[in-house]
């Protein structure tokens, strides 16, 4: 009977295994269980599971009541009669519209749109601007392989330093500076880039416990030096320590509202052709107190053209050798949600004799040195999403009058803005 009933029951092990390796189980089929394990139903849920795309849709508007003398204007005439003159308006500063999408577990998009020119400013011919056609601001992709390494391709913000990938809506002072990236902001400067942007490649990750992170990118620049359309890659690349908190944003914030503990430490480089931009930078935003928190941005780059006017690829007589110094110093009083704050920031220029054109270099960087001086009061009663900055902000020019004899004034800017925001 033993002896039966072992081969009855080795025929059906035999049996019941041909007929699973002849009818294996497809992946579209259907299988019926009476009594299925909880782990093989889950299982089958998980492996079921479809990624489904998601987007977000935002924007940001910066508008302020504000009153500006002529002279103070970036590229304004400071030897002009009028120089000394106020004017004031109402302008909407920033109009833009945020679209970002995830379009894969691993893969994000990124656009965003902005004013061709002030709504309230004034046209070419001096009319009022009402009317304002929104132009391609950021248009980018990002694929993340993992956290060491991403890709991101497309038009974006391009600088070798902190405050140049700032985002608009977390910068402590009314607005950017300009002096730490200023041969990079219209189609017309040298890099022939838009307000900071330049299309090209970029490549990011972080690093030792994620808290190195670099950036490497190569972009377009300049594409015309000969009236051809030859020309080098501009290459940007950025080393950035976080001693504390991470900071994995891609566009960095000017102030953190008392959130956490941030001290960052960078360097970059910026070059193309004869060109080369090289700094440093910190950023520290952190508690100080019982009150609230300290925050502190400072930066330091040399910028150069090259002084070889034979060279195919030279900005010698575009871009003067100067050093540009920046700081930003302010505290956040979190029960009030006031924050005080002062900035320093100097173009100092050091140029050569091939940079100067018919100037002596003495008289040129003399003529071209600009300090601005600034300060003011935010109040975000409602955070980064919607706020009030009141600020005054300076800057202090030398130039020769009627006369030729030099003059050194300083010019004003003062603006009440408000901020909304929401992505």
């Amino acid at each position: 009977m033993k002896t039966l009933n072992s081969l009855l029951i080795g025929i059906g092990i035999f049996t019941t295994s041909v007929t699973m390796a002849e009818s294996p189980i497809k992946m579209n089929s259907t299988v019926s269980y009476q009594n299925p394990p909880k782990e093989t139903l889950m299982d089958t849920i998980k492996k079921e599971e479809v990624f489904k795309p998601s987007i977000h849709v935002g924007g940001i508007i910066h508008m302020f009541a504000g009153a500006e003398q002529k002279g103070y204007a970036f590229g304004g005439n400071p030897a002009s009669p009028d120089a000394s003159e106020w004017s004031s308006d109402f302008t909407v500063y920033r109009g833009r519209v945020l679209i970002g999408a995830q379009l894969s577990k691993k893969g994000n998009f990124f656009m965003e749109t902005e004013l061709t020119t002030f709504v309230n400013g004034a046209n070419n011919g001096g009319s009022k601007s009402i009317r304002v056609t929104p132009m391609i601001l950021d248009a980018q992709y990002e694929h993340v392989f993992s956290d060491q390494f991403s890709v991101i391709g497309g038009l974006q913000l391009v600088s070798h330093n902190r405050n140049g990938l700032q985002g608009a809506a977390g910068l402590m002072a009314n607005d950017f500076t300009y002096y730490q990236y200023p041969y990079n902001l219209h189609p017309d400067s040298p890099l022939q880039n838009n307000l900071g942007r330049d299309l090209g490649v970029n490549f990011r990750g972080f690093l030792a416990n994620e808290k190195l992170e670099y950036r490497l990118g190569f972009f377009s620049g300049r594409t015309s030096f000969t009236g051809t359309d030859e020309s080098p890659l501009r290459t940007v690349g950025r080393l950035v320590y976080n001693v504390f908190d991470k900071d994995k944003s891609f566009y960095y914030s000017g102030t953190n509202l008392g959130n956490g503990k941030t001290l960052s430490i960078g360097a970059g480089v910026d070059t193309q052709g004869s060109y080369t931009a090289i700094g440093g930078d910190v950023f520290l935003d952190m508690p100080a107190g019982d009150l609230g928190s300290i925050t502190l941005n400072g930066a330091y780059s040399y910028l150069t053209g090259g002084n070889d006017l034979t060279d195919k690829y030279t900005f010698a007589d575009m871009i003067p050798t100067q050093g540009t110094q920046y700081l930003e110093l302010g505290y956040y009083f979190k029960d009030t949600k006031l924050q005080p704050w002062i900035r320093y920031e100097k173009q100092d220029m050091n140029s050569e004799d091939q940079q100067t054109g018919a100037l002596s270099t003495s008289d040129f960087d003399k003529y071209n040195t600009t300090t601005v001086l600034g300060g003011g009061l935010n109040y975000w009663f409602n955070g980064y999403n919607t706020n009030l900055r009141l600020s005054y902000t300076s800057t202090t020019k030398t130039f020769q009058d009627v006369s030729l004899n030099d003059q050194t004034k300083t010019y004003g800017q003062l603006w009440l803005q408000v901020q909304l925001f929401i992505f």
